[in-house]
């Protein structure tokens, strides 16, 4: 899919059905000419409710139809019959969405797993008929309840991809090119800054039949949790990883400055990503000989553990799919 039709953040508005208004009727045939109150309630609205699909991977189908509508609970019948309730609608979402309240910012509900379903809007409650009011001392109740309204309300839905493991590093510092490797995914590759547009998700095969995700998130950039480059719209991916990789080139000027620059930018944007485990891989090892890469190895001082690879020559890729997994498995 193109990187145009990868579309992860739409604001949508909803509108839940009406209630049904509860039947005022009176039992007659032809042997009882006044009977007793026999009108049923109303149907309850529609509902809008979010349901997870694992075959989706993008708010794309989203994108032009910003509006829900729901419809109404048919009203109460004679003969205590309760009227048709609305149509619930169902919006699918590839999992990892998100749901905010577009004013207050405030998440209510995630969808995780496939089939899962979170009722975001809820259609009104029909109304009573007057057959519920009658007691001893009002035999014959002439009113009946109306349905409640329904509600209309703006939504944010947000993707965030689903990985076990996310691909941190700036431009250009190779993570595309491992990702191409290690799976079957073709992630754009090229010698410039934000090759990348989109995540890019691969499955990674390990060891007896085992695999696991990796996700190629955009270049991060210093400023970037300030909104710089691609900003906020692609660190959020982040949260949902397991594991962080963090990518240096072995051709960088300071692998240590760079490495505190990725680091201060995810612990601007979020301070739980600290937490995450992680590992540093030094790509593009091909470059270097034993004795540049041992220089490297002494001047580096990052608090995880270090690899040295290369995607073009396969040097480190098995030991560094090996730590991945036992880092997961942990």
């Amino acid at each position: 899919m193109s990187n145009q039709n990868f579309i992860d953040y739409v604001k949508i508005c909803g509108k839940s059905g009406n209630g049904g208004a509860g039947s005022h009727s009176y039992f007659r045939d032809n042997l009882n000419a006044k009977g007793g109150p026999d009108g049923g309630d109303g149907g309850k609205g529609g509902s809008i409710i979010l349901r997870g699909n694992s075959q989706l991977w993008t708010l794309m189908h989203l994108k032009f139809k910003r509006h829900v509508y729901c419809e109404h609970g048919a009203p109460g019948k004679k003969k205590h019959q309760t009227g048709k309730s609305g149509k619930n609608q169902i919006v699918e979402v590839p999992l990892g969405t998100v749901v905010k309240d577009p004013e207050t910012y405030e998440v209510l509900g995630e969808i995780t797993e496939d089939n899962q379903e979170i009722v975001i809007l809820k259609g009104g409650k029909g109304g009573l008929g007057n057959a519920n009011f009658k007691s001893a001392t009002n035999q014959t109740p002439r009113y009946a309840q109306p349905g409640q309204p329904g509600r209309e309300q703006w939504f944010i839905l947000e993707l965030k991809v689903l990985a076990d493991v996310g691909l941190v590093g700036l431009p250009n510092a190779g993570k595309s090119t491992l990702l191409s490797v290690v799976s079957a995914a073709k992630p754009e590759i090229a010698d410039y800054a934000f090759t990348t547009l989109t995540p890019n998700l691969g499955i990674v095969k390990y060891r007896d039949y085992k695999s696991f995700v990796m996700a190629d998130i955009p270049g991060i950039i210093e400023g970037a949790s300030d909104g710089k480059g691609l900003g906020h719209r692609f660190l959020r991916h982040i949260e949902r990883n397991a594991a962080l990789l963090f990518m240096i080139s072995a051709d960088s000027d300071d692998i240590n400055a760079e490495y505190k620059t990725l680091l201060n930018e995810l612990h601007k944007f979020n301070e739980e990503l600290m937490y995450k485990q992680r590992i540093l891989a030094i790509s593009k090892a091909d470059m270097l000989d034993d004795e540049l890469e041992e220089a490297l190895r002494t001047d580096i001082d990052v608090d995880c553990e270090v690899v040295f690879i290369s995607a073009v020559s396969g040097q480190g890729i098995q030991n560094l799919k090996d730590k991945l997994w036992a880092m997961m498995q942990s």
